[in-house]
């Protein structure tokens, strides 16, 4: 019977793999988030809708004072250059009244949908140009993508619904739209103005509620988008933290620095105390220059092993004294100075050295 064999280096390439925080900082810089352009429409419209709708009175009186003007003050003004030139000022005036409302709702309402949606985003990498846009292959590989597929059945949705929501409202009202052939003019321009708010006010709503799918779906495809292989990671691992291989490459020279200073200070210590064959920990002291005993070297075995060669070499003394030995192994640090409940019986070893060495 044959076997099957795979490689499963072969599947390192699919992007099965969530995207990692510094991915999705790396795409965020680039300016790719999720987000829904029909929230910031559907928002925006809603705002300005609603301005007109509780502002409809003020508007009104506004468009009223400024009708007024026209035609029972301005004309009646000699046409001049400088009257001219007056007349348009005031008339600038009055519609950037008019206009200003809408106008800073409108750019509140869009700040506000585009920070609920990714938050604080400033960063200038769409606007770079990118000449492989202009490719006229790739521009019709994407307009014939399943992307321009889903934004073309989208559309279509918001068509039909927004169109079904105002016919709605159009047909429910349709008794009171008849009846504004018997009323005034002011009343029919009022009637219909509200009815035309009233319809931005549904028909944005309704935008609204699709944008909201609209967002979860962007949030899908942009997730996917970002998801990375198990080599991205690995990759992105190497970046960050640095290649394993390196890295360990980097301890061991340090290591083996450290362990060449370890040994460089063995022939200078006064005593190596030993396990006597697994233990081995190399005493300094200098009076009047140490406050205690200081250990220079230690090792266990194959490093213990060094340190009594080196000390033999040297002459400098050994002396075996297992409990202390692997006291001091454990308790103390190359540098550091031996405990104070130690002090008695290294001071004993240290006098006994200094006895041979005078007797020497």
């Amino acid at each position: 019977m044959n076997e099957l064999r795979l490689d499963l280096q072969f599947f390192a390439g699919e992007k099965t793999e969530k995207a990692t925080p510094r991915k999705r900082q790396e795409v965020r810089e680039k300016g790719q988030v999720a987000k829904s352009a029909d929230i910031n429409t559907a928002i925006v419209m809603l705002v300005v809708f609603l301005v007109l709708y509780f502002l409809g009175t003020f508007y009104k009186e506004k468009l009223l004072h400024f009708m007024y003007q026209s035609f029972e003050q301005y004309a009646r003004v000699d046409l001049t250059i400088d009257s001219v030139h007056r007349l348009s000022i005031t008339w600038l005036k009055n519609m950037a009244m008019l206009v200003a409302p809408i106008f800073f709702a409108a750019v509140i309402a869009a700040c506000l949908a585009n920070f609920l949606q990714v938050g604080f985003l400033f960063t200038t990498e769409p606007l770079k140009m990118k000449w492989n846009r202009l490719d006229p292959v790739q521009g019709f590989k994407r307009m014939i993508s399943l992307r321009a597929i889903v934004e073309l059945l989208k559309s279509i949705l918001k068509i039909s619904v927004v169109g079904l929501v105002t016919f709605a409202l159009l047909w429910f009202q349709i008794d009171h739209i008849l009846s504004l052939t018997t009323k005034s003019i002011s009343t029919t321009l009022s009637s219909l103005a509200s009815l035309t708010a009233k319809m931005g006010l549904y028909a944005s709503s309704a935008l609204l509620f699709l944008a909201i799918f609209d967002y979860l779906y962007q949030r899908f495809d942009f997730e996917k988008n970002i998801r990375m292989s198990k080599q991205d990671i690995k990759d992105e691992y190497k970046k960050t933290e640095g290649d394993p291989l390196i890295k360990s490459k980097i301890k061991q020279k340090q290591r083996e620095m450290a362990m060449r200073r370890m040994m460089q200070e063995v022939p200078k210590a006064d005593v190596v105390i030993t396990n006597p064959t697994h233990y081995a920990v190399a005493l300094k002291y200098e009076d009047g220059k140490m406050d205690a005993p200081m250990v220079v070297a230690k090792g266990v075995d194959y490093v213990a092993l060094k340190i009594k060669q080196l000390a033999k070499e040297h002459d400098v003394v050994t002396v075996e004294n297992r409990p202390l030995a692997q006291a001091l192994y454990r308790q103390t640090e190359v540098g550091d100075m031996i405990p104070e409940e130690f002090f008695k019986v290294v001071a004993e070893i240290l006098a006994y050295v200094y006895r041979l060495k005078r007797k020497v």
